[in-house]
């Protein structure tokens, strides 16, 4: 890619003859090649799961998380450089405290995402600035209009979803993700969904990295609130997934066997 845009991928304000901004892309290749980041919108809450890859056997367990609480009523995934991410972080953090001080109430998400997406795209505009090497996923509940998820590049999009991915193994997730039924399921079916999705892509991208699975919530089970999904919900998702995946090996043992 370097050599393509050779000339035109020194400044984010610049754009190839063809119409592209280098930079921009580089930024959605550095959330490529970070671990996969997804998140499901069922009919009574959004569940988010993150594949944390473990790059030393020295670090200890839940450090550097990918999942964050904006506000109480606000949860986030990110995928990308983890030191960008958590200066977008900050940002909707304050965001969601200046709105609480002004107007005595919580953030509307939708406020939210398009005030953070702004900030994003901001730094596309200046060639004293790159863009940031992040995705991030922003998910709520409210009692009168269900769960909502929205997803923005570092490009500035935010677009609403259904089910999202971002990271290295976006696109199988991605895949996984279309069969699924969502308005049909509620979050303690999706957690299961999600652990069985995240174990998969892994199996597929990186056999050979440790990860750690991080997954929260937020929907009716929590009133509304972010909260980590509780350890016996967990480790029964994380077991159904490794069972399926155990069941998946042998059969195809089998076929290849006979």
């Amino acid at each position: 890619m370097s050599a393509i845009g050779s000339g035109y991928d020194l400044s984010a304000s610049q754009f190839s003859p063809d119409g592209r901004v280098f930079q921009v892309e580089y930024a959605l290749k550095a959330v490529e090649n970070s671990g996969t980041a997804i998140a499901l919108k069922g009919k009574d809450g959004v569940v988010l799961a993150v594949e944390k890859i473990v790059t030393s056997k020295l670090y200890e367990p839940g450090t550097n998380k990918r999942i964050f609480k904006i506000d109480q009523h606000i949860t986030a995934a990110v995928a990308g450089l983890l030191a960008d991410a958590r200066t977008i972080i900050d940002r909707a953090r304050e965001e969601a405290r200046d709105y609480r001080s002004q107007y005595g109430l919580p953030i509307p998400i939708e406020h939210l995402k398009n005030r953070v997406a702004m900030y994003m795209h901001a730094y596309t505009l200046y060639s004293a600035l790159r863009p940031f090497g992040c995705s991030v996923i922003f998910a709520a509940y409210d009692p009168m209009d269900g769960p909502k998820l929205f997803c923005l590049d570092p490009s500035g999009i935010s677009w609403g979803y259904k089910g999202c991915a971002i990271g290295k193994a976006r696109q199988a997730a991605k895949t996984e993700l279309e069969k699924i039924k969502f308005h049909e399921m509620n979050v303690k079916n999706l957690i299961k969904e999600a652990s069985r999705i995240i174990y998969m892509v892994h199996d597929k991208e990186g056999k050979d990295k440790q990860f750690e699975l991080e997954m929260a919530w937020i929907g009716q089970e929590t009133n509304g609130l972010h909260q980590w999904v509780p350890k016996p919900i967990f480790d029964d998702a994380v077991s159904h997934a490794l069972n399926l995946l155990k069941q998946q090996s042998d059969s195809e043992d089998e076929e290849s066997t006979s």
